[in-house]
């Protein structure tokens, strides 16, 4: 069994007279991909930002990589990093020039050499030393998920990353998020796309009223529900299948 590198109990906040979170329980196993799932105003965002010490929970007790929220809030800044849910970029510097600065920041040695594994990791060479401003939304969100990824965290928190991309892009993002789980890195992803969890996540959890009221795998996820009805339909093909065909076909040209 794997070890758990996220530990939630209890956990409540509330904005004024508004109970956001009202006694959220979870576990992360260390090396999955976590997806916590629920409508706007769920309190998604709210979670991360908990966790990731940018916002004080009014209960309940949160320990990450294990350490406990309240006495080390430090060493935990120290495992995570965070991408939101539009990209943190300074538009007017290269993207290699991006990379540098947040190792800079995080006073690792030789930010140069950090900054050009990224490059290859993440394929970003062509692009690299042009202004982020030239970049796509696809392109911005690799080099936003890149900067994620100076330091090696144990943890990466994704709020709602494919929000506003295009089908590549969001294919591109995915690929992404199952290349750090398979290297060992912890994801937790928030998402509105069911696709998207189903795509991805090893775990599933949705936050609705204030409380998970449903935690586990797909498979597990899909046994709450009867026996589907066998039908024989002709399957059609989705919109985003179409799209990416007809766009491969082009290229292909």
């Amino acid at each position: 069994m794997k070890k758990s590198i996220i530990q939630i109990k209890g956990v409540k906040k509330a904005y004024k007279d508004v109970e956001v979170l009202k006694g959220v329980d979870f576990e992360v196993e260390q090396g999955g991909i976590f997806a916590l799932l629920g409508s706007n105003g769920a309190g998604k965002t709210t979670m991360i930002r908990i966790m990731a010490t940018l916002l004080k929970a009014d209960a309940g007790s949160v320990v990450i990589n294990g350490f406990d929220i309240e006495k080390s809030p430090g060493d935990i800044r120290g495992s995570i990093s965070l991408t939101g849910q539009f990209a943190a970029i300074d538009e007017i510097l290269t993207g290699r020039e991006n990379l540098q600065m947040i190792a800079k920041l995080r006073h690792l040695k030789n930010p140069s050499q950090v900054a050009d594994e990224l490059i290859n990791r993440f394929g970003m060479s062509e692009a690299a030393d042009r202004r982020v401003s030239t970049y796509s939304g696809g392109m911005k969100r690799r080099i936003d998920i890149a900067m994620s990824l100076v330091g090696n965290p144990k943890i990466i928190f994704l709020d709602e990353p494919t929000t506003g991309l295009d089908p590549e892009a969001r294919l591109e993002v995915w690929k992404i998020v199952k290349e750090l789980s398979a290297v060992g890195t912890t994801v937790f992803l928030t998402t509105q796309y069911l696709d998207e969890a189903e795509q991805l996540a090893d775990k599933i959890a949705i936050l609705h009223g204030g409380k998970i009221i449903a935690l586990d795998t797909l498979e597990g996820l899909k046994k709450l529900f009867p026996p589907a009805k066998v039908e024989y339909v002709e399957k059609q093909p989705t919109l985003e299948e179409i799209f990416l065909t007809i766009i491969g076909k082009k290229e292909e040209k």
